[in-house]
């Protein structure tokens, strides 16, 4: 006898699939501030990797609540996307959004000296490109939005020219821009220092595990609706877990073969390594 409440194995997969890469990725935020805790340091913490993380995650926040719950945004996708209507941004993915904006500004503010006291290299500061991309990805937001307000006004008529969804898109490149850069100069951190210590590879694994399954839930979503043009209509999950992948298998190449070792460094060798990276 069949229930009301029975599922097919592909819909209970997904279900599944999201509540696990939400729980891996949202681990993945405590190792880091822990062990900055612990060592009651930040040396060997990039700090352009944090500033990029808050700009990112509050546009991967308000993206993914858009997606979620305004009219406006999903009609004017279901508008550019008639194959398939329905987003694949699901209730785990704001979950996960709102949970990682609280989690980065908590580990920004440990580089602040009120009120964790920490150890904090002078040199810890954003470098010029990072702050160069905070200030130019503000600027296209506002750009696309005044666009939109010149061409529709507060009132939508054709979802088709430029939208209120191309803001909600602009949100997502930048987001995928900044998860894409901050990871550059933790690797070069690593790569300078010839260790990983201070960097803690518990949130990498966590990272891996959740840009996995996250990518799979979003082909299995797509497959589900007949459509595989969703995995397409999603570029900011789409891009984000592949970005995040690749980096962590990177670091995960750097701590256990390249620098397995955890040399204890000196205060003086590691204020230099956090000389701003990108600043040439």
């Amino acid at each position: 006898m069949s229930t009301g409440c029975s599922q097919s194995p592909s819909t209970l997969y997904q279900g599944l699939t999201a509540v696990h890469s939400t729980i891996s990725w949202s681990a993945s935020f405590y190792p880091q501030p822990w062990m900055n805790w612990q060592r009651r340091s930040t040396l060997g913490l990039a700090i352009d990797f944090p500033t990029l993380n808050v700009l990112g995650f509050v546009c991967y926040t308000i993206s993914t609540c858009s997606f979620l719950y305004s009219p406006t945004i999903r009609a004017q996708y279901a508008a550019r996307h008639p194959a398939s209507p329905e987003p694949t941004v699901r209730l785990n993915d704001v979950a996960f959004g709102v949970h990682a904006t609280i989690m980065v500004l908590l580990i920004y503010s440990q580089f602040f000296k009120w009120p964790w006291y920490f150890k904090v290299s002078s040199r810890q500061r954003a470098s010029g490109p990072v702050l160069g991309i905070v200030g130019g990805s503000l600027v296209a937001i506002a750009a696309v939005a005044i666009l939109v307000l010149r061409r529709a006004g507060w009132q939508q008529h054709d979802p088709l020219d430029w939208a209120w969804l191309d803001v909600i898109y602009t949100l997502g490149y930048v987001k995928l821009t900044c998860t894409f850069v901050k990871y550059i100069p933790q690797a070069w951190v690593n790569y300078k220092r010839k260790s990983t210590q201070g960097w803690s590879i518990l949130q990498i694994l966590f990272d891996l595990t959740g840009g996995i399954l996250s990518l799979l839930q979003l082909v299995i979503d797509a497959s589900l609706q007949g459509d595989w043009s969703g995995i397409t209509g999603n570029p900011l999950k789409l891009g984000l877990s592949n970005i995040s992948i690749a980096f962590d298998v990177i670091f995960i190449v750097q701590h256990y073969l390249l620098y397995p070792g955890h040399a204890d460094l000196s205060i003086e060798a590691e204020d230099d390594s956090e000389q701003p990276l990108l600043a040439h």
